[in-house]
């Protein structure tokens, strides 16, 4: 690899990670990603919670790990004043901040943006919260599962005959996270061009309202409310979830007319097209249970693998409905998309999901060890605040950072 590949588009920039949870740290992670150094704020003694989510390892939470990974660990006990002293100063040497509190919070101890960007005019503080900086929610508390009902997306996840249903995973929070670095870099660019920071503030719900966008639209155009469809679409037809002969699972998205045209094809039923009922994609959706049933009992017929080689023959969109095994399996993610996570003894050398995009002049960071509550405390404040080792024990014993031996 050479220097040019190495050097991320990040190389350089300083962040300070105050977020806990998940949506604040994925920001963090997807910064570090392509080549931030990022320098997560813990407290001392139970470090983010995320720490204890499961599932686990022998005490290590995997997802922590996954979002945290190569990050530089500092505990620093925020309820002290000693300890927002120093994550002033350490802010006044970042280029950006990263928090997740209530609104208001880093006000009341100090350290909102007016405060901190007296001593660091270019900084860049990113904010991620429930309902966002303004508006009427704006002091409410807010998580994924809030923001997964309040944006609408939980009514129309699901079947008819099932309740709203929330996903088993941080989505909101992802998107929110992947949301909030893209703002940052933005904000970034911006000071690359006129000099000045900027406050970059996002709700937990706002992504997600964005991508369910259409259904506000058709509400307003229509008056019709979209509920739940199942593995259904109200845009397109035919497109869902099938099970093969052999009992496994695929996805077929006939999304337009010549991949729909090309499925019948590959049905060996190419007269489909004609038939009045399925000739245009208004007319597959009219009768939508019934060209479903036509590729329902097609999949089928024959096993999952020799459905999707004939479906990839006619180049019709399909993929296998993949379990975590089968991810791993797979050799187009192993090459493009699982990057090794290595030295940290609990889990050895696995492999895990590596940053959501990819640039041709960059090869990606390593990704090495997790660290502990607190780990690099004395490390980082004598590299950025040049303190002393007296005066990081005195720190120690004070308990406003981690102890020495963290």
């Amino acid at each position: 690899m050479n220097e040019q590949m190495k050097a991320g588009p990040l190389d350089g920039i300083r962040v300070l990670e105050l977020g806990t949870m998940y949506a604040a740290p994925t920001a963090g992670r997807m910064l570090r990603d392509f080549g931030a150094q990022v320098i997560k704020v813990e407290d001392p003694s139970t470090g983010d919670f995320a720490r204890h989510w499961t599932p686990q390892k022998d005490g290590l939470s995997l997802g922590f790990t996954r979002l945290n990974a190569g990050k530089r660990s500092v505990g620093i006990d925020l309820r002290t004043d000693e300890g927002r002293g120093l994550v002033r100063r350490l802010a006044a040497s970042v280029d950006v901040v990263i928090e997740s509190f209530r609104p208001g919070r880093l006000e009341a101890w100090g350290l909102g943006y007016e405060a901190l960007s007296q001593d660091n005019p270019g900084l860049i503080l990113t904010r991620v919260s429930g309902f966002g900086q303004t508006g009427p929610y704006r002091e409410r508390p807010g998580f994924g599962t809030v923001a997964e009902t309040a944006s609408g997306f939980a009514f129309i996840n699901g079947w008819p005959e099932t309740p709203p249903t929330s996903p088993p995973f941080g989505f909101a929070d992802s998107i929110a996270g992947i949301s909030a670095a893209m703002g940052t870099a933005m904000a970034l660019f911006k000071r690359e061009r006129v000099g000045t920071g900027e406050v970059v503030d996002v709700a937990l719900y706002e992504p997600l309202l964005f991508i369910l966008g259409d259904l506000v639209l058709k509400f307003q155009a229509t008056g019709e409310i979209q509920r739940r469809e199942g593995n259904g679409t109200g845009a397109a037809s035919p497109r869902g979830i099938y099970q093969a002969s052999d009992g496994r699972w695929l996805s077929i998205a006939a999304s337009n007319q010549g991949i729909a045209r090309r499925l019948f094809d590959a049905m060996g039923r190419p007269e489909l097209i004609e038939d009045p009922r399925f000739a245009t994609n208004a007319d597959r959706m009219a009768n939508n249970e019934a060209v479903q049933a036509e590729v329902t009992a097609w999949v089928a017929s024959r096993p999952r693998d020799e459905i999707l080689a004939v479906l990839d023959t006619f180049e019709v969109v399909s993929a296998p409905v993949n379990d975590a095994s089968d991810v791993l399996a797979d050799p187009h993610f192993r090459e493009r998309t699982l990057v090794e996570l290595t030295g940290n003894s609990i889990l050895g050398s696995v492999l895990m999901p590596g940053p959501v995009l990819h640039l041709a002049g960059y090869e990606g960071p390593a990704y090495e060890g997790v660290p502990a509550i607190g780990e690099h405390t004395r490390e980082v404040l004598a590299d950025v605040l040049k303190l002393t080792e007296t005066e990081l024990d005195a720190l120690a014993e004070r308990r406003v950072t981690a102890p020495a031996s963290a």
